[in-house]
């Protein structure tokens, strides 16, 4: 039996329907992601599914005694709360029945509430708090006010967990959370035994939690089994058949309307039935809801820069007195070219900000070096939205004080009317003259992309740009960025959307378990799975170096530093050959690993599984050793 129904909901906003007979079951144990388009009306869904709000018509069947918690996109708590009494709010009920049990009120039928509080286990809700405390890693004592946007998310999911719903609302949980963070949430959603519906618009956090995709499109509520991948194929093949179908609908209209306009003589023979048919399609054609428009990114790189956009040469940063202060950069080397599109990594906190003012030459090194490229022409998107004033206009944020705006260089410049310009960002010309602060927060940013594509600029630093934005809008800035031609720095959580970007990745690396050390960063070929992959096995061989005990003679000096100087000829090509060597070793384990977890071979060729498990191991120590030549020489 469905935990909650709802049945033909209706609801609008003006005159936009966001629910147009919408209907939804959730069972017991499901796990729904809940996708659609910025302003589809995806957080007013969850709030009516949760209880918070109600539809226009239409109705929301629940389960008796089904409890239900909803995680705001941006949690709001009391103030001057600590983290713990926040926290506890999620069991508030139990708290307040054993604060009534224990003072004997006469009134009160004590053998009715002891049964309610064991069924929320409310005489051990200190141990439970305590316990999510934990497993969360909060300060119990920190309070809430004082926290970064990533911790209060933490703490609105601890708020949540406690109260042990049997269906969990979360609306954007991954928002402000780094990727450490957004594994670990992950972990925990897979392994919750109760139901969970969640809007976002991370596509591989989707992946790994759900169970089944839900999207809202034109007030309509369509589910797709499957991962990702396959609802992008099913959708894909709908919007095909509705194109073709409206075509016919439209083909049949215009041919109903030459007829019923032709001459007297056809107008007296014609029939009433005929006509009736066309009063009825020019209704199905007014009420069929056409897809929704498209954003159209267009992007000029500005003036060409010079070839080295930027070289840091045993770049290290510390705030604080020597030796005292926090080092955040230490000894970091790295040569960046025009046309790059570089990711950088790291938890909160950990220095990406200052890494990238390093680059650009806004900060200063304690020690080392920046040399900076030529003609560099830098915008910034900021994930705080700093740059947009709230009361100014749509229009004038994007071309103050003028109707037009210039988009590229000489002698390839494109003049645009500011409304067509908007347009092209889904924002309808009546919307141009209202204030910022009237906008969601997918369609700020959207309003950030549009100011930031209007500047001319080699040199793009996204902070976060991917936050709040619908999974289509992303697509579109995916190509878009691969098919700029200036650099691109980017800071972001999202995985997939750094693993279709970028070119190199910059990840931090002082996480002891991986060998790292204070303020240590390196850089990588390929995106976040890359990195990811040479990471782990980086983890392997410090773990296998740290179990083989090594004799040093006492009286040796410490050990020189590789030497550094130009390749030779047989070197040089040596590393050419590497990624290539790499890359067919790695296809080759993939090909075993494939055959090695099929039935078949088994039933069909069972001698042949030890030499290729053999194989296996062979290639891992083969792939190792060409991953520690190919470091040794592209550090030369």
């Amino acid at each position: 039996m469905a935990l909650l129904t709802l049945s033909n909901a209706h609801l609008a906003f003006g005159h936009v329907p966001l629910l147009d007979g919408a209907a939804l079951a959730i069972e017991p144990g499901e796990r729904l992601a809940l996708i659609g388009r910025n302003g589809a009306g995806k957080s007013s869904l969850l709030k009516i599914l949760a209880g918070l709000e109600r539809p226009d018509d239409g109705q929301v069947q629940v389960q008796a005694g089904l409890r239900r918690v909803y995680v705001a996109q941006e949690p709001v708590f009391e103030p001057g709360l600590s983290v713990f009494d926040a926290v506890a709010e999620g069991l508030a009920e139990a708290r307040e029945l054993r604060q009534r049990f224990e003072r004997h009120d006469p009134t009160d039928d004590l053998d009715a509430l002891q049964t309610r509080l064991e069924a929320l286990g409310g005489w051990t809700w200190e141990q439970r708090v305590a316990q999510a405390l934990q497993r969360l890693g909060l300060d119990a004592t920190a309070r809430v006010e004082a926290l970064s946007g990533g911790t209060r998310k933490r703490v609105a999911l601890a708020r949540a967990l406690v109260a042990a719903p049997e269906l969990l609302l979360l609306d954007e949980p991954t928002n402000h959370l780094d990727i450490a963070a957004i594994e670990w949430l992950q972990e925990l959603l897979v392994s919750w035994p109760g139901a969970l519906m969640l809007v976002s618009h991370d596509r591989a956090f989707i992946d790994a939690v759900a169970t089944r995709i839900v999207e809202l499109d034109r007030g309509q509520l369509r589910s797709y089994p499957g991962d990702f991948a396959a609802f992008e194929a099913a959708k894909l093949r709908e919007l095909d058949a509705e194109a073709q179908a409206a075509a016919r609908a439209d083909k049949l209209l215009a041919q109903e309307e030459v007829w019923v306009r032709k001459g007297v003589e056809a107008r007296r023979t014609r029939s009433v039935g005929r006509v009736a048919r066309l009063q009825a399609l020019r209704a199905q054609r007014a009420q069929r809801r056409e897809q929704l428009g498209r954003v159209r990114l267009e992007l000029a790189a500005g003036a060409p820069p010079g070839k080295i956009v930027a070289e840091l040469r045993e770049v290290s940063m510390r705030y604080g007195p020597p030796g005292e202060g926090r080092l955040l950069i230490d000894g970091f080397s790295a040569t960046l070219l025009r046309g790059d599109k570089v990711g950088l990594i790291g938890p909160n906190g950990c220095g990406k900000t200052t890494l990238l003012k390093l680059i650009l030459g806004e900060l200063q090194p304690t020690s080392g070096s920046v040399r900076l490229g030529t003609k560099l022409q830098v915008a910034y998107f900021d994930q705080m939205r700093t740059a947009l004033d709230l009361d100014a206009t749509l229009a004038d944020t994007i071309s103050p004080g003028g109707d037009w705006i210039e988009i590229g260089q000489e002698p390839r410049v494109t003049r645009k009317h500011v409304m067509s310009y908007l347009g092209d960002f889904l924002f309808s010309p009546a919307r141009a003259n209202s204030p910022v602060r009237t906008l969601s927060g997918g369609e700020r940013n959207r309003l950030l992309l549009a100011r930031l594509f209007a500047l001319p600029a080699n040199v793009l630093v996204l902070d976060e740009p991917t936050n709040d934005l619908d999974i289509e809008t992303l697509d579109l800035l995916e190509e878009l960025l691969q098919n700029y031609a200036g650099t691109v720095f980017l800071v972001s959580h999202d995985r997939r959307f750094l693993d279709n970007v970028v070119t190199s990745t910059i990840a931090w690396e002082g996480d002891p378990a991986y060998g790292g050390r204070e303020g240590l960063w390196r850089e990588y070929e390929g995106g976040y799975e890359d990195w990811k992959l040479q990471r782990e096995r980086s983890r392997v061989l410090a773990t296998a170096a740290a179990s083989v005990p090594v004799a040093r003679p006492e009286a040796a000096g410490p050990r020189p530093p590789p030497a550094r100087g130009k390749l030779s000829y047989k070197e040089q090509r040596e590393l050419d050959a590497l990624p290539a060597r790499i890359a067919a070793l790695e296809a080759e384990q993939q090909a075993i690993s494939a055959r090695l977890a099929s039935a078949e071979l088994y039933k069909q060729e069972p001698q042949s599984a030890g030499a290729l498990q053999a194989r296996h191991d062979q290639i891992e120590a083969e792939l190792m050793q060409s991953l520690e030549r190919w470091e040794a020489l592209g550090s030369r």
